[in-house]
């Protein structure tokens, strides 16, 4: 690698390492809403998919920035994001069948 290229690559640091720690600072703030909302146990049934949406959440965050989603082609987002959402979407149906299921138990 020339020095040139080194240069380029050397201003561009900074911005990466802000948004690293962003969204270190956003994975932090999710885990202390996770545990908050854990101990509310007016939520009743709205908690498991409350927490199941932040726990997405976070996984969303470490895969796009983390693992480098981010910084790839847009179309591994585009496919990411929709497949995450529906993956999410019957976790969520799941729970509520499995509880109305159990509920006669």
């Amino acid at each position: 690698m020339n020095s040139q290229a080194q240069t380029a690559e050397a201003a561009h640091e900074p911005s990466r390492t802000l948004a690293y720690v962003v969204v270190a600072g956003l994975l932090a703030v999710l885990t202390a809403m996770e545990v908050w909302v854990s101990y509310i146990h007016a939520l009743g049934v709205v908690l498991v998919p409350l927490l199941v949406v932040l726990s997405g959440a976070k996984f969303a965050l470490v895969v796009l920035f983390y693992m480098h989603l981010h910084y790839d082609s847009w179309a591994f987002s585009v496919i990411f994001v929709p497949a995450l959402m529906l993956a999410m979407t019957v976790v969520v149906i799941l729970l509520f069948l499995m509880i109305r299921f159990f509920e006669g138990f």
